[in-house]
């Protein structure tokens, strides 16, 4: 496949990411800032993009925002939150049409940049203090937002699987944050903190698209440069090392228990064993094709569904599967045996070959959109590695029964969360 080059450029106070392509008609513009997750700053850091997103200083509302994201030709902005290892890392997108394929050759790139540049450095501000209406609109959402995993189940017992498995660990904090700390955000600490994040955070910015190099670079050092900064890293990944496998059930009123297993893999991204992971897991738990989904679901009708997913920078693998209340000790012997199963190496040539296209599938489909293109490229900054697509794509391709065999071994099971209802009789 041709090589998509990354051109990586050294900016005031972050790094400019330019890949040049023709695969798009759209030009996107990423800007991302990463900072250790920490209790004190998790929920600030969740509200603070909403609140930039709303409004800035010469777009007073979220109306005046949006009525000129439409003048840009249906320009879109959006911002997004992930934890990625140890780190919270939110993302601005600008997603804005190449004006090469446009009649009016307004400089819409430029346009673009200008507009990003608005939001994340022009905030709407009063005094010392964040637009005070802006804030409180956006923390009454926040904890609609934080409510919402509470109300769907499958999403709450992966948080609750996540904050057992990884108690006193920061990847335990939750994305958006806790509730009880929103109301304590005011206009003035929320400013307080918007000038800390863009004094000390690890700040990176992507263009992707049919764009000039020299020109790109250009915008960017007119219109964003911040101090230079030495950026605050996660030392090691920490980890709460557990002498025997951690069993939690949890009783609320549902109809179908969701059972969710946390092992640790104790493997990252950048790591060599890393590429034999990604196929492990596709014949473990991550298609359809997989032993899980064949067994627990298929063959034993135990499951409504099932699967596993890996989270790649902290090491950790999960189960997910939603199964009747009374099958808890059924589907977890059952889920047991094809993790004993992989590590005896009960697994054909057939199944290691149909996971590799399948994980080179999804790995190209995920490509074939700049953000996502722009997610896989991240993965370099969050581990500090250099892997480029085609390396990742080789490196899984070469990947042996004897790799796949290995990487099962290594991985741990750690804690066992089920939630169940108040009727159920569960024997464990």
């Amino acid at each position: 496949m041709p090589v998509l080059t990354e051109a990586v450029k050294e900016m005031k106070g972050y790094k400019l990411h330019i890949v040049k392509t023709d695969k798009y008609k759209t030009n996107t513009i990423v800007w991302k800032m990463k900072a250790p997750l920490t209790q004190d700053a998790v929920t600030k850091r969740a509200l603070l993009p909403h609140v930039l997103q709303s409004s800035s200083a010469k777009y007073p509302t979220t109306a005046a925002l949006r009525s000129y994201l439409d003048e840009l030709y249906g320009a879109t902005l959006f911002i997004d939150l992930a934890k990625k290892g140890e780190y919270q890392v939110i993302s601005f997108s600008l997603e804005i049409a190449n004006e090469k394929f446009l009649s009016n050759p307004s400089p819409l790139l430029q346009k673009g940049f200008e507009l990003l540049a608005e939001v994340l450095t022009n905030p709407n501000v009063s005094g010392d203090s964040l637009d005070s209406e802006t804030v409180e609109k956006e923390k009454r959402i926040l904890k609609q937002r934080i409510q919402s995993v509470f109300d769907d189940k499958m999403r709450y017992s992966n948080v609750r699987l996540l904050e057992e498995m990884c108690k006193g660990e920061p990847y335990a904090l939750q994305v958006n944050g806790q509730a009880d700390d929103v109301d304590p955000i005011t206009p003035s600490n929320l400013y307080e903190y918007y000038k800390k994040a863009f004094a000390e955070d690890e700040m990176d910015l992507y263009v992707i698209g049919d764009v000039n190099e020299d020109e790109v670079i250009g915008f960017a050092n007119d219109l964003l440069q911040f101090e230079n900064r030495t950026p605050q890293m996660v030392q090691s990944t920490e980890v709460n090392k557990k002498s025997e496998v951690q069993e939690i059930k949890e009783q609320q009123d549902v109809k179908q228990g969701k059972l969710n297993i946390g092992y640790r893999t104790n493997i990252a991204y950048g790591d060599s064993e890393y590429y034999a992971l990604q196929v492990f897991n596709g014949i473990f738990g991550g298609f359809s094709h997989s032993k899980l989904f064949i067994n627990v679901r298929e063959k034993a009708s135990l499951a409504y569904y099932v699967a596993s997913r890996l989270e790649s920078h902290k090491g950790l693998m999960m189960v997910m599967s939603g199964i009747d209340l009374a099958n808890y000790d059924q589907a977890i012997g059952i889920i047991r045996e094809q993790m004993e199963a992989m590590r005896k190496g009960e697994f054909t040539d057939q199944e290691i070959d149909q996971t590799k296209a399948v994980v080179r599938n999804q790995m190209l489909e995920t490509v074939d959109t700049a953000r996502g293109l722009t997610e896989v490229l991240y993965h370099n900054v969050v581990s500090d590695s250099n892997i480029d697509l085609n390396t990742w794509l080789e490196e899984m391709q070469k990947t042996t029964k004897e790799d796949i065999i290995a990487v099962a071994k290594k991985i741990d099971l750690d804690t066992i969360y089920f939630l169940t209802g108040k009727e159920a009789v569960v024997n464990g």
